[in-house]
């Protein structure tokens, strides 16, 4: 009985320990929009993601801020894919994260929720409370910029995402 306790305690911690930071919400900007009805398209189609809890465009600069569900996992590529998908492409995204005193420096690794997000360019510090980070990886900006950026950052896994065969997301702050 006393193995089971322990055993229940460290699970319990270890689950509290690892929540150091929660997705609060996006900004999506995207290229190619047009009209009412591109907007609507893709608002249909980002409406699909079990993870999202609402959604406000604004046409007039062509973004969308997507408010995502508590403890929900957030996958970003899916986010981009939705958008391509609909016929359109991200031209930036900046995701705001409530981060619970998260040490970072520059090329720091932070792994959440099974993804892996690599700060670049960033000073040492302490994150804490709602942070604004941006993705800097291909198809999150535009292709001119990411062009620029391979030969410019050095992070691990830039050029093609991913690092040890997983996905890696390169953001800065």
């Amino acid at each position: 009985m006393k193995k089971y306790i322990i055993y229940t305690i460290a699970i319990i911690l270890t689950i509290a320990g690892s929540a150091q930071a929660q997705f609060i919400k996006a900004d999506v900007q995207v290229s190619g929009l047009t009209c009412s009805m591109c907007q609507l398209a893709t608002e249909k189609a980002l409406k699909t993601l079990d993870f999202v809890s609402d959604i406000k465009p604004d046409l007039n600069k062509n973004v969308y801020v997507v408010t995502f569900k508590k403890d929900k996992n957030v996958n970003l590529d899916q986010i981009k894919n939705k958008v391509k998908g609909a016929g359109f492409s991200v031209s930036k995204l900046v995701a705001t994260v409530n981060f619970d005193d998260v040490k970072i420096t520059n090329n720091f690794q932070y792994k959440y929720r099974g993804n892996t997000y690599q700060f670049v360019n960033v000073p040492a510090k302490n994150l804490n409370g709602l942070t604004r980070i941006t993705l800097l990886d291909k198809g999150f900006i535009p292709d001119n910029n990411f062009k620029k950026n391979v030969s410019e950052i050095k992070a691990p896994g830039y050029k093609t995402g991913q690092l040890g065969g997983a996905r890696v997301y390169h953001v800065t702050i």
